[in-house]
């Protein structure tokens, strides 16, 4: 079995800074792309940012400039640095790991528990 631990979230002004974490652990061979995604009150889930085991990255252009996606392969771990924080990034953020299972050897994509990012003067 799977398990993502998420942190980091919070109330923060305007203009204020978060750093998310997301940690993996369990049964796992390899991990691949490794994300955060968000879903605001009557919204759909959208992508924020996802980088693959090489480094690569994607980033929404709502978000461009101002987050940072990076991962820690030692720690199974990923992070998004928010900057410049605004309203409209309040959301429930959810990091997304798409994985390789050591037994059986089986991949599949696995959902943090998602943490509440407010941003409110």
């Amino acid at each position: 079995q799977v398990q993502l631990v998420e942190s980091g979230g919070g109330l923060v002004q305007p203009g204020g800074s978060l750093r998310l974490s997301c940690a993996a652990s369990g049964s796992i061979f390899r991990i691949n792309t490794m994300g955060w995604y968000r879903q605001a009150p009557g919204e759909q889930r959208e992508l924020v940012a996802t980088i693959t085991s090489g480094g690569s990255t994607v980033t929404a252009n709502s978000v461009k400039g101002r987050f940072t996606i990076s991962r820690d392969n030692a720690k199974n771990s990923v992070y998004l640095q928010m900057n410049s924080l605004k309203p409209e990034d309040t959301a429930v953020y959810y990091c997304n790991v798409e994985l390789v299972e050591l037994i059986p050897r089986s991949s599949g994509s696995y959902w943090g528990q998602g943490t509440q990012v407010t941003v409110s003067s």
